[in-house]
């Protein structure tokens, strides 16, 4: 299966803007690819302080969306500000060539505006697609192994990470991405964004695909804005998971919400 890495800067509140670039990124690899991965709120930025700018799950930005993966007949994977009654949400989504859509809002809402303005999700989402099962989270998700475990071992074959996660942190999402891949036998990807935001936080990117066992199949430089394929596959994992069946060892436990 092939997968596509976009790294980009997102200019922070023009929704206008941001849809019209990652739109040319998207009708650029129309079938060359079979899953599509943009950063965290690839829409707006992680404009949080901003709720007004959240829309609803039929908004410009899944549109959008729905049209790149029906056209380029590949799945697109991202996260977006979602506006549900009162509630703000940063919702995940993963979206199908049919229109088949999966949404889960953001576990761990960041300190700060995020988690003052926004409300957490409580469920996972947990997408097969062309046989290959994908678990999709959201940034500071990284931090917190249990709830990106892989229970029992086949959960889950891809684990997502959309971001926008700051520069002055960058070693701790190297260091961090790896592990995941490490501890759960899953290819991991981890699409970051560059750019300053609203808050003058710098981010440098440092987006990856990595194999089950931690190492790298496709990395970005700092600072780079490009679009990166690789491949990943399935037989392989479920090879490396048999001759290694670490999970087999792993402790039981209950994520109490």
């Amino acid at each position: 299966m092939r997968i596509t890495l976009i790294q980009e800067e997102i200019e922070w509140g023009n929704k206008e803007r941001n849809l019209s670039h990652f739109g040319a990124i998207a009708e650029a690899h129309y079938g060359k690819t079979d899953l599509l991965v943009l950063p965290e709120m690839f829409s707006t930025g992680f404009c949080v302080n901003q709720p007004e700018l959240a829309e609803s799950t039929d908004g410009e930005a899944l549109q959008a969306v729905k049209r790149w993966a029906a056209q380029g007949n590949y799945a697109v994977a991202g996260s977006i500000m979602a506006q549900v009654g009162d509630k703000f949400y940063n919702r995940g989504f993963f979206c199908q060539p049919d229109g088949t859509i999966g949404f889960a809002d953001k576990r761990h809402l960041f300190i700060g505006d995020e988690k003052r303005h926004f409300s957490p999700g409580d469920t996972h989402l947990d997408v097969t697609f062309k046989g290959v099962t994908f678990r999709m989270l959201i940034c500071y998700d990284l931090r917190f192994p249990v709830w990106s475990r892989n229970k029992g071992g086949n959960s889950y074959d891809v684990l997502i990470y959309v971001a926008n996660w700051p520069k002055d942190r960058i070693d701790a999402w190297d260091i961090l991405t790896q592990a995941r891949a490490i501890e759960n036998q899953a290819y991991l990807i981890g699409v970051n964004a560059v750019g300053r935001d609203t808050y003058n936080i710098y981010h440098n990117g440092h987006s990856v695909l990595l194999d089950p066992r931690g190492k790298t199949l496709v990395q970005f430089e700092d600072d780079e804005t490009a679009a990166k394929t690789g491949q990943i596959n399935i037989e392989k994992l479920r090879q490396i998971r048999e001759r290694f069946p670490f999970q087999a060892s792993a402790d039981d436990f209950e994520i109490l919400l």
